[in-house]
């Protein structure tokens, strides 16, 4: 059946904390966010620029622990200002049958204000017992997440 491209992470809604064009490419990202969704450094992302519908493509570098960091660089500060809103999207390629089999899952932060997380879901699917199909499920964990870190 072949691979397929499935999104396994997204922050959605990141506000731009600034723009340096100075900088040889890339999107620097708080590593908190990084480290919930599960994007690594250096990983490719797609990106929309929801105040504009620019889309563009680059890698991922951490910037400082809890900033809340949304920085484009080179020339994808072209891209954006502060305070736009993205949609930053990773993804894998998955075995289509392997997927049909033992599902798949996605971690989406959804972020409110100075980019903290608003909320956290877990996207998921599970097949069907035909072995052919899957069911898409949306479930927040916010409430988990908030748990821990206040531990």
């Amino acid at each position: 059946m072949g691979t397929i491209k499935l999104m396994h992470a997204k922050l959605h809604r990141v506000q731009v904390t600034q723009a340096n064009i100075d900088y040889v490419g890339s999107i620097t990202v708080d590593p908190v966010l990084l480290d919930k969704v599960g994007i690594l450094p250096l990983e490719e992302v797609d990106i929309v620029n929801l105040n504009n519908g620019k889309r563009f493509s680059t890698y991922v570098i951490p910037g400082e622990v809890g900033k809340g960091e949304i920085c484009p660089n080179g020339g994808a500060a072209l891209l954006c200002q502060p305070g736009d809103l993205l949609i930053i999207y990773a993804y894998e390629e998955c075995d289509r049958q392997e997927v049909l089999q033992g599902g798949h899952t996605a971690r989406v932060i959804v972020a409110g204000e100075h980019n903290n997380i608003q909320d956290f879901l877990i996207q998921t699917l599970v097949p069907c017992e035909d072995g052919k199909t899957v069911e898409f499920h949306n479930t927040s964990m916010i409430d988990t997440i908030l748990e821990s870190t206040q531990k």
